[in-house]
């Protein structure tokens, strides 16, 4: 039994706790007028996006593997998969849609603190707060009820379930991730209008 799931669950976690503080730093920095606080906005945020990624990357590594022990794996995928749709079976469901999701979000978030340098500090920090508060609401969400990295002891049959037939196409492969970026970019013209 491998241990990436736990690392995933693990870089999920730090997702979270980057995101507390890359809420609350530059917020507090805006209410004191601290131009020093208000600068952890950006590498907050980059780091929220790096823990994110590591999360959805050892989910997809889970579904390559054919790690059974994980509960969403194990309904979501088999051996016969096809790899291209082994991957897609990642987003296939809820739990994965939903990290999916977040990590889009702190995607857009690190875009937002990477091509922001013309912009005032202050307008950035308030930014990256309220995308950070968004992304505090997502993680929690998908931490408390609908956990992808959840494990099943004993591991079920070594062949697994299966992917959705209906997701079984390409063109399931990109509308998904194409879509979300769309509906979670979204958020960034939120927080810019807030």
């Amino acid at each position: 039994m491998s241990m990436i799931p736990e690392f995933g669950q693990l870089a999920l976690i730090m997702a979270l706790v980057v995101s507390v503080l890359q809420f609350a730093v530059p917020a507090v920095g805006l209410r004191l007028r601290q131009d020093w606080l208000m600068a952890y906005a950006r590498p907050l945020a980059n780091a929220q996006a790096v823990f994110l990624f590591i999360s959805l990357g050892a989910l997809t590594w889970s579904f390559l593997v054919d790690d059974f022990s994980v509960a969403y794996v194990a309904s979501n995928s088999n051996t016969a998969l096809p790899t291209p749709y082994k991957v897609s079976a990642v987003w296939g469901a809820h739990e994965g849609s939903l990290l999916l999701w977040v990590t889009m979000l702190g995607g857009w978030g690190m875009a937002v603190a990477l091509f922001s340098r013309s912009l005032p500090l202050e307008m950035v920090a308030r930014v990256l707060s309220i995308m950070a508060l968004v992304s505090i609401g997502f993680i929690l969400f998908t931490l408390e009820t609908s956990n992808p990295f959840e494990r099943l002891l004993p591991t079920p049959a070594p062949e697994g379930a299966d992917l959705n037939p209906l997701l079984q196409d390409f063109g399931l492969i990109v509308h998904p991730p194409t879509l979300y970026m769309g509906y979670v970019g979204l958020s960034v013209v939120f927080a810019f209008a807030l």
